[in-house]
């Protein structure tokens, strides 16, 4: 049998930190299957899905415990189906003059409608030509199956006006 490990990790960015994950899952029969890493404001951090045989696991969690001077660590066993099915998936992407509550307000709306955000990423920009920023977001949300994808998009075009922002699915 097999054991499903989501981990996630925050630490000062350096070279190597991904390596030393890496290894640790490598060296003690862990596969590495999926995972997103960033570096934000000076800090790395990621999440990421390991695999590795029933046996092994305590084994690995132990391993991966040993770098807790470089990572601070969450690691949870989850069952290894959950994720894996085919949902319909539509992409969000926004853009708008920033301000406060534009992601809480989003989160909201889709909460409303069981809609749930399987991925984001969020960044401020400068706006061309001129001196304000620009908020800009995209997002992969999987849409429940009796969800009619007209009312996602209604929906999402009332708060596009509310929020003065573009915002698409696609």
């Amino acid at each position: 049998m097999t054991t499903y490990l989501v981990l996630t990790a925050i630490g000062e960015d350096k070279p190597g930190l991904v390596e030393s994950l890496a290894e640790i899952i490598a060296d003690n029969s862990g596969n590495w299957l999926e995972s997103s890493m960033s570096q934000l404001a000076g800090k790395f951090a990621g999440i990421l899905r390991v695999s590795v045989n029933d046996n092994d696991a305590d084994k690995l969690v132990a391993a991966l415990d040993g770098i807790s001077d470089q990572l601070k660590l969450v690691i949870e066993r989850v069952d290894g189906v959950t994720g894996l099915e085919t949902p319909q998936t539509v992409e969000l992407n926004l853009v708008g003059n920033d301000r406060p509550g534009i992601i809480r307000e989003i989160s909201h709306a889709l909460a409303t409608l069981s809609v749930n955000v399987e991925q984001l990423s969020t960044e401020c920009v400068p706006a061309p030509m001129s001196s304000d920023v620009l908020f800009k977001a995209k997002a992969n949300l999987k849409v429940p199956g009796g969800l009619e994808l007209e009312v996602l998009q209604q929906e999402i075009e009332r708060l596009a006006d509310d929020l003065i922002v573009e915002m698409q699915l696609s």
